[in-house]
C-alpha cells in the first residue's frame, strides 16, 4: 500500500524526486582537496547543515574573511545551480550593495566548477563569501523587522528583473504556480480538520488564482524568503543583514515572491489581515503592486502555507529521523492557515489598498 501511495505521489509531483533523494555527503578531507586544487584555498573546514547540498565553512589559513564551499547534490541538474550562479552575478551588477553572498572565482576565474566526487558523481562546486549575522529565527520579532523584510524583498525583486535563464522554466517542487500538485501529499495529515483547512486553501488557489497566473508580471524570483534564509544585525535586529539560499529560484509571477515571504510573516496570534496588509504595503512602497496582484495575494499566501504543511508532512513521514528539521515550520504554518481561513480575497485587497492609500478596484470575479 505504501509503495502504491509513493508511486501516486511521484506521478502527481514528479519534480519532488530531488527532495526525497538520499543524502550525498562529502568528507572534509575531500572538500579540503577540492578547495586547494581549484581555488588555492586552505584553512580550517567546518561542515554546515544543508537540505540538499554539502556545505563547508572555511576559515582561511593566515586569517582573512571566511567563505563557504557549496557542492550541489548529484541528483540536481547543473543547470539549476547555474541559474543561482547567474542570479548572484546579475545582482552584483544591478545592486552591488544588496546583502547577498558573492561568488569567489576559481583559479581560472570561473564562478563555478564541475567536479567528480569520491563516488564518481558530477557535482557543481562554488565558493561564496560568508555573510556575518544572526539567523532571524534566533532574533526577537518586531513589526519594524517585518516591514524591513518586505522592503528588502522588493529591492531584491527589482534587482532580479531582467535576468533571463533557461532553468527558470523548470518545474520545481516549491513553486506556487503548481501548488495544487501537493494535494495528494495531504494524505499524511491525519487530523481531518487540518486536512480540510489545507484542501480549502488549495481549492481557492485552483478556482481563483491559478487561472489568472499567466496574466501577471513575471520574472525570476527568490521563491524562499523565509526566516531561515535571512540574517539580521545582532546589534539592530530589525535590520536585514543577509539574504541566503537562492536554491529554489523560479521564473514566475512577481507577486508569488511576496506571497511566499508574507506567509512566513503573518502574526498568527494577532490580526492576520492587518499583518498581510502592512507587509504588502511596505513592499509596495519600494516596488508598486498592481491591482490584479493584490486581488490574488490571499489565495497565493494560503497556497504556500498548504504547500509547507503538505510537503513537510510527506517528507517527515518518509524521513522520521529528520522529522524535527523538516517540521520546523509546520506548527506555525497550521496556525497561520487557521488565522487566514475566514478572510476573503476582497477583504485582503481592500486592506492592502487602504494601507497603500490607493483606491480599491472592482473585484475580479471568478
Amino acid at each position: 500500500m505504501a509503495h502504491d501511495l509513493d508511486a501516486a505521489i511521484r506521478a502527481a509531483l514528479p519534480e519532488a524526486a530531488v527532495l526525497s533523494a538520499p543524502p550525498a555527503p562529502v568528507q572534509p578531507d575531500e572538500a579540503a582537496d577540492l578547495l586547494r586544487q581549484h581555488y588555492g584555498l586552505t584553512g580550517q573546514l567546518q561542515p554546515l547543515s544543508g537540505e540538499r547540498d554539502a556545505n563547508f565553512l572555511l576559515a582561511p589559513a593566515g586569517g582573512g574573511a571566511r567563505c563557504m564551499l557549496k557542492l550541489s547534490h548529484p541528483d540536481e541538474d547543473p543547470l539549476v545551480a547555474d541559474f543561482q550562479t547567474q542570479a548572484l552575478l546579475h545582482l552584483a551588477a544591478t545592486d552591488p550593495d544588496l546583502p547577498v553572498q558573492r561568488l569567489l572565482p576559481d583559479r581560472q576565474g570561473a564562478a563555478s566548477v564541475r567536479i567528480q566526487d569520491a563516488a564518481g558523481r558530477t557535482r557543481v562546486a562554488r565558493v561564496f563569501s560568508y555573510i556575518e549575522g544572526l539567523p532571524m529565527p534566533q532574533a526577537p520579532r518586531s513589526s519594524a523587522q517585518r516591514l524591513n523584510v518586505a522592503r528588502m524583498l522588493a529591492r531584491l525583486d527589482m534587482a532580479l528583473a531582467g535576468l533571463q535563464h533557461p532553468a527558470g522554466a523548470r518545474e520545481l517542487p516549491w513553486d506556487i504556480q503548481r501548488a495544487d500538485r501537493v494535494r495528494p501529499l495531504l494524505v499524511h495529515v491525519t487530523d481531518p480538520a487540518r486536512r480540510a483547512l489545507a484542501e480549502a486553501a488549495l481549492d481557492g488557489f485552483e478556482q481563483r488564482a491559478k487561472p489568472r497566473l499567466a496574466t501577471l508580471r513575471r520574472q525570476p524570483i527568490h521563491n524562499d524568503f523565509n526566516l531561515y534564509n535571512l540574517l539580521v544585525d545582532p546589534a539592530a535586529t530589525e535590520c536585514v543583514a543577509g539574504i541566503l539560499d537562492f536554491g529554489d529560484m523560479v521564473q514566475g509571477p512577481l507577486v508569488n515572491d511576496l506571497a511566499v515571504a508574507a506567509s512566513y510573516q503573518i502574526d498568527e496570534s494577532s490580526d492576520a489581515l492587518a499583518s498581510i496588509a502592512a507587509f504588502a504595503a511596505a513592499y509596495h512602497a519600494v516596488s508598486p503592486l498592481q491591482a490584479a496582484e493584490t486581488a490574488l495575494l490571499l489565495d497565493l499566501v494560503r497556497a504556500r502555507l498548504s504547500m509547507v504543511v503538505a510537503i513537510s508532512g510527506w517528507r517527515a513521514a518518509r524521513e522520521p529521523d529528520n522529522a524535527p528539521y523538516l517540521l520546523r515550520n509546520n506548527a506555525v504554518s497550521w496556525a497561520r492557515l487557521a488565522a487566514c481561513a475566514a478572510l476573503t480575497p476582497e477583504q485582503v485587497q481592500s486592506a492592502i489598498h487602504a494601507a497603500c492609500r490607493l483606491s480599491t478596484p472592482e473585484p475580479l470575479h471568478a
